[in-house]
C-alpha cells in the first residue's frame, strides 16, 4: 500500500535544488534597490521639471493631484515599463478579501491599418473599471450592481512585477463603487492618514510650528512565517485549504529546548531568504532584518519604517514574494496565525509612529518629563487606546487570530499599554501634579573586562503586551500574521486624530491664543487624561490569572474571539467616531463588520468540512486497518494457545467508537449552520457548536495517531514537518 506521507518523507530527504543558485555577486544590492520601481529618482529623471514638481508636491503635502499631469506620467511609465519588457499594465488594488486584486490589460492597441502600437493615456494611468459584484461588500452593492472603479494612488509608487516570461507594471490603486463608496482597504487607509495629519497639525500650531510639512503616521511590520517542504503540504488537505494543521499530535520534541530561536538558519531556508530580500530590493521594499523564530521551521522578516499608506502596499509584495520564492526552493510559505497547535504561531508586530519628514513625534529625548510636545502625543495615545480598545481589539479580530492571541507567544485579548518604567514614572509624576525628573538609563556592566560597556535602555521590554512603547512607537503586538495591516492603521490612525482633535480643542479653549497659559493648560489637560485613562497602563505580565481579574476591575474589555470582538465594535459610537473624521460612513462602517462576521462563519465552515473529511476518509480508514491486524495477530496467538493480551485493540476500539459519535456530532453541527439566521447567529453557531465538535474530532484522532501504527498513519506528522528539511 503506497500512503503520500512515506512519498513525502522520500521526497524531502532526497531533495535537490531545482535551479543553479544565484549569482549575487554580479549586481551589489545598493545597485538593486528600487531597480523595478518607477521611484522619485526615475521621475525626476523622465519628467518635465513643472510635471514632476506636481506630482511630488501631492506626494509630499498632500496637495490635490492635478490630472492635467496625468498624460505625462503616463507617457512616461509607459516607456519606463516597456524597456523593461513589460507588456501589460495592471490597476493593484486591494479589496475586503484582504488579498491583492489585479486584471491585466495590454499596452498594445491596434492601429487600423493591421498594426498595433504602444498607447497608454493619462486617463487609463487614473481610473480603471474592475467588476465590484464579486468582492465582500457587506450590503454595499447588489450582485447585478458590478461597476467599481480603482484610481491611481500617486503616493504609492508604480513598480515591475518579473515573470519568468515577461513583466507586467503594476499601478497601486484606490476601489470604490459606482457610488463613491470604499470597496478596499486603501481608501480608509488615505482617509485615516488624512484625518490624523489635520489634527496633528493644531498641535503642532500650538507648540508654534505653523508649517511642519505633512505629517504621516508611519509603519514597520514584522513578519513571522513558517516555511515547511512542498511534499508534506501537499500530503496534507487540512493545509492546502485551510492554512493551518487540523489534526497533529505533540511531537516528542517541540521548542521545549528554545534551540530554534535566532539559532543558525539552515541552508536551503537562508538561500531562499537571500532571494526573498533580493526582489524585495527590486520592489523598493526596505527589508532589514531576517532570523528564525521560536517555533521549529518559524521565521521572521522585518523592514525600516516608511507611511503608513506605503508599508501596507510592501506588506502585500512582501507576503506574496515569500510565497513566491519559496516555491523555487521546494518549500511552502504558511502565513497562517496558528499552522500548528502546541508551538508558537505567527504574528505581524504592527510598530506604529508619526511625524514629518524631519521629526518624529513620539521621541521622546533625553529628557522626556520636559518635552511637553511628545508627552502631548503620547497622552493623545493613551487616551485613545483607553476609549477605543474595543476598536483595536476588533481591527485583529478573525478566525485565524482566535487560535493564537493569549498563547505564550501573543499578547491576551485585553488592550493595555505598557510604557516602561521611564515613562510611568512621569505621567504618574503628572497625575500627582507635575513632571520634575526623568529617570536615565544608566551604564550596563556585564563584569567581563574585554566587553565594552553597554548603553542601558531606561526600561525593559514586555512581550506580553499587547500595545508596547518601544523607544520611539507603539508597537501592536496582536496583529495577525496573515492580515493586512491597513485595517489596523486605519483603527490607530482614527482614534489618534480624535484623541489629538480633543487636546487642540482643550488647549485652543484655555489658551485662547496666549502663549504664555501653555504649559499650564498642557499640565491640566494632561492630568485629566491621566486620571481617566491611566487605568490603561499596565507594566506587568499579561499572561497571568492576576491580571485578568484586576483588567476587569478596571473595566477594560476582554473579548476572547472574532464574535465577541466584532459584535462589540458594532456599537453607535464607534461608527459615528469613523464618520466624524470622514473615515467611513455608517454605512461603510457596518458593512465591514458584516464582512468580518461572515468571513468567520466562511473559514470555520471549510475548516469543518475538512475535519470531518478527513477523519472520515483518511484517519478512521487507516485505524480500521490497524485494528484488523491487531485482531488477526490476537486470533493467531489465540489459536496457537498463547497469551494474546488486547489492552492495546481495547484502547483503540474505545477510541474508535469515540471518533465514530463525535464525526457524527461534527456532522450534524455542520448542517445545522444552513438553517437560517443572521450573520451573527451563524458566526455564534460556528463559535459554540461547530468549534467544539471540531475539537473533539481532533482530541481522539491526535490520541490514535499515538497507537496506530507508524507504517498505516496517513498524514505527515508534526515530527517530520517541523524536523525534516
Amino acid at each position: 500500500m503506497t500512503i503520500a506521507r512515506h512519498d513525502a518523507i522520500m521526497a524531502v530527504t532526497n531533495y535537490k535544488p531545482f535551479e543553479k543558485p544565484l549569482d549575487f555577486s554580479k549586481t551589489p544590492s545598493n545597485k538593486l534597490f528600487g531597480a523595478n520601481v518607477f521611484s522619485d529618482a526615475v521621475m525626476k529623471k523622465r519628467l518635465p521639471e513643472k510635471v514632476y514638481k506636481a506630482v511630488r508636491k501631492t506626494i509630499d503635502c498632500g496637495a490635490k493631484l492635478d490630472v492635467s499631469v496625468a498624460d505625462v506620467v503616463a507617457k512616461a511609465m509607459r516607456d519606463w515599463a516597456i524597456e523593461k519588457g513589460a507588456t501589460h499594465y495592471a490597476h493593484v488594488f486591494y479589496p475586503l478579501t484582504g488579498l491583492t486584486a489585479e486584471k491585466h490589460d495590454s499596452f498594445l492597441d491596434p492601429d487600423g491599418k493591421g498594426g498595433m502600437i504602444a498607447a497608454f493615456s493619462g486617463r487609463q494611468l487614473i481610473q480603471g473599471e474592475p467588476d465590484a459584484s464579486s468582492f465582500p461588500s457587506g450590503g454595499i452593492r447588489a450582485t447585478f450592481e458590478a461597476r467599481g472603479y480603482t484610481a491611481w494612488d500617486v503616493t504609492s509608487p508604480a513598480y515591475i512585477l518579473e515573470n519568468p516570461n515577461g513583466t507586467t507594471l503594476c499601478i497601486p490603486t484606490a476601489f470604490c463603487s459606482w457610488t463613491g463608496e470604499a470597496l478596499d482597504k486603501k481608501v480608509p487607509l488615505l482617509r485615516s492618514m488624512q484625518a490624523l495629519n489635520a489634527q496633528a497639525q493644531r498641535i503642532l500650531a500650538l507648540f508654534g510650528n505653523k508649517n511642519p510639512g505633512l505629517i504621516n503616521s508611519t509603519a514597520g511590520c514584522e513578519q513571522e512565517y513558517f516555511l515547511i517542504d512542498r511534499n508534506f503540504f501537499f500530503a496534507r488537505p487540512d493545509l492546502i485549504n485551510a492554512g493551518r494543521t487540523l489534526f497533529g499530535a505533540k511531537p516528542p520534541k517541540g521548542q521545549e529546548l528554545e534551540d530554534q530561536y535566532f539559532g543558525a538558519i539552515p541552508e536551503r531556508v537562508l538561500a531562499c531568504m537571500l532571494e526573498v530580500e533580493r526582489e524585495l530590493y527590486k520592489l523598493g521594499v526596505p527589508v532589514k532584518t531576517r532570523h528564525n523564530e521560536v517555533a521549529p521551521a518559524q521565521y521572521e522578516l522585518a523592514p525600516v519604517f516608511e507611511t503608513s499608506n506605503l508599508a501596507t502596499d510592501h506588506q502585500y509584495l512582501t507576503m506574496i514574494t515569500l510565497q513566491r520564492v519559496a516555491q523555487k526552493y521546494g518549500m511552502t510559505c504558511l502565513l497562517h496565525e496558528k499552522p500548528f497547535a502546541g508551538i508558537n504561531g505567527s504574528g505581524k508586530h504592527l510598530n506604529w509612529s508619526l511625524g514629518t519628514s524631519t521629526q518624529n513625534l513620539l521621541s521622546p529625548g533625553k529628557t522626556p518629563h520636559s518635552n511637553a510636545q511628545f508627552l502631548v502625543f503620547c497622552a493623545a495615545v493613551i487616551r485613545a487606546v483607553h476609549k477605543n480598545a474595543v476598536l483595536l481589539r476588533g481591527a485583529v479580530a478573525h478566525a485565524g487570530n482566535d487560535h493564537r492571541l493569549g498563547a505564550n507567544e501573543a499578547p491576551p485579548a485585553i488592550i493595555s499599554i505598557f510604557l516602561g518604567d521611564q515613562l510611568t514614572d512621569i505621567f504618574e509624576q503628572i497625575a500627582r501634579g507635575g513632571a520634575k525628573s526623568t529617570k536615565q538609563p544608566g551604564v550596563l556592566s556585564v563584569g567581563v573586562d574585554t566587553l565594552p560597556p553597554l548603553p542601558k535602555d531606561a526600561g525593559d521590554r514586555n512581550r506580553t503586551s499587547p500595545f508596547a512603547f518601544t523607544g520611539n512607537k507603539f508597537e501592536f503586538r496582536a496583529v495577525g500574521s496573515s492580515q493586512s495591516v491597513a485595517g489596523p492603521l486605519v483603527i490607530l490612525n482614527t482614534i489618534v486624530a480624535e484623541s489629538l482633535d480633543y487636546i487642540a480643542t482643550e488647549l485652543e479653549s484655555k489658551t485662547k491664543g496666549d502663549k504664555k497659559k501653555l504649559n499650564g493648560a498642557i499640565q491640566e489637560v494632561l492630568q485629566q487624561i491621566m486620571k481617566e485613562h491611566g487605568s490603561i497602563i499596565f507594566n506587568g505580565d499579561n499572561y497571568t490569572e492576576t491580571w485578568q481579574q484586576e483588567a476587569a476591575k478596571r473595566g477594560l474589555p476582554n473579548l476572547r474571539n472574532t464574535v465577541d470582538a466584532v459584535a462589540a465594535m458594532d456599537a453607535p459610537q464607534y461608527a459615528e467616531l469613523m464618520e466624524k473624521y470622514n473615515v467611513l460612513s455608517e454605512r461603510e462602517f457596518k458593512s465591514r463588520n458584516e464582512i468580518y462576521l461572515e468571513k468567520y462563519v466562511k473559514e470555520v465552515s471549510i475548516e469543518s468540512k475538512l475535519t470531518f473529511r478527513i477523519a472520515k476518509t483518511m484517519i478512521f480508514p487507516a485505524a480500521l486497518d490497524y485494528q484488523a491486524k491487531l485482531v488477526t495477530s490476537s486470533v493467531r496467538l489465540k489459536s496457537m494457545g498463547k497469551d494474546h493480551c488486547t489492552s492495546v485493540l481495547d484502547e483503540l476500539n474505545g477510541h474508535m467508537a469515540r471518533l465514530q459519535n463525535e464525526m457524527a456530532h461534527l456532522d450534524s453541527a455542520i448542517h445545522h449552520e444552513h438553517k437560517g439566521g443572521g450573520v451573527l447567529d451563524h458566526a455564534r453557531h460556528m463559535r459554540d457548536k461547530v468549534l467544539p465538535a471540531m475539537r473533539a474530532v481532533r482530541e481522539t484522532c491526535d490520541k490514535l495517531e499515538g497507537i496506530v501504527s507508524d507504517e498505516l498513519w496517513p498524514l505527515p506528522t508534526y515530527q517530520e514537518i517541523l524536523f525534516i528539511k
